[in-house]
């Protein structure tokens, strides 16, 4: 009898005993789809419903005023941070949702510490922000092109955990999806986007050159969601060659977080109990 999946069998072990415990990045597939209905409208029936039920937690988390919650996205180009974030909320009302893209930084950001410019944007009491790429760039690119050594790298990792120990200690809840797509699923969608004019906007020529060191990020990623997976803010792996299923799994994860906080509305106001308007 073969085993039902459980999301929790996606998500990296937690940092423990001041150290990463063994985990394997190449060992999960990128086109698995372990949470599909079957099909592409099955898939995207559920994700109306998660979409739906998301709605109504976010408006009492906004209403609330009181708890936060953040959702960072990673992953290589193409694989589908944007999409996720259309696909997942495309039912929420954006009051109290927030989106926030990480790009290079500026020169003012770059000369502060690599947290300063993320330290501004977690969500606020009542909010859910999303995080479209992160702090993470600062220990995925920079280890690969040489910026920074090993002992930086592992001291930005410390950095990290500390950083978002403070926010889970400050009623943040934290949930990260490393969004795990394939080499052979990358060409295919850079193609696309190269063949389709409409698209060439998408197109960086960056693109091409960090898909080059293609292992040498894997490598980079395998070791920092192993350094900064935690229980207060576990890392996920997405299979993400599949479209309609990684917003499924993306969805069926925020759902699960938020129906976890027991969100409900403010209290009724007594003075307003029978009051008739003129």
């Amino acid at each position: 009898m073969s085993k039902v999946p459980s999301l929790d069998d996606y998500r990296v072990p937690y940092f423990s005993d001041k150290k990463a415990q063994a985990f394997s990045l190449s060992a999960l597939a990128p086109a698995a789809k372990p949470f599909s209905s079957g099909s592409k409208d099955g898939d995207r029936d559920r994700l109306s419903e998660i979409g739906q039920k998301l709605d109504v937690l976010q408006e009492r988390l906004h209403a609330q005023r009181h708890q936060r919650v953040l959702l960072v996205l990673q992953g290589m180009d193409t694989s589908g941070k944007d999409g996720t974030i259309r696909g997942v909320f495309r039912e929420v009302d954006p009051l109290g949702l927030r989106i926030v893209p990480f790009r290079a930084p500026t020169p003012i950001e770059a000369a502060h510490d690599f947290l300063w410019r993320v330290h501004l944007q977690v969500p606020g009491a009542g909010e859910l922000a999303i995080f479209n790429r992160s702090h993470y760039e600062d220990v995925l690119v920079p280890r690969v092109t040489g910026q920074i050594d090993s002992a930086e790298c592992e001291r930005r990792y410390r950095q990290i955990r500390d950083f978002e120990a403070l926010l889970a200690e400050s009623g943040t809840s934290i949930i990260k999806c490393m969004l795990h797509i394939s080499k052979d699923e990358q060409k295919s969608r850079i193609q696309a986007r190269i063949d389709d004019p409409t698209k060439h906007w998408k197109f960086d020529v960056s693109d091409l050159e960090a898909r080059k060191h293609w292992d040498a990020y894997q490598a980079s990623y395998q070791d920092a969601l192993a350094a900064t997976s935690t229980e207060y803010a576990p890392w996920y792996v997405i299979p993400a060659d599949s479209k309609t299923h990684r917003n499924v799994m993306v969805g069926e994860l925020l759902l699960r977080l938020m129906e976890s906080l027991k969100l409900e509305f403010p209290p009724a106001k007594a003075e307003l109990k029978g009051l008739k308007i003129d």
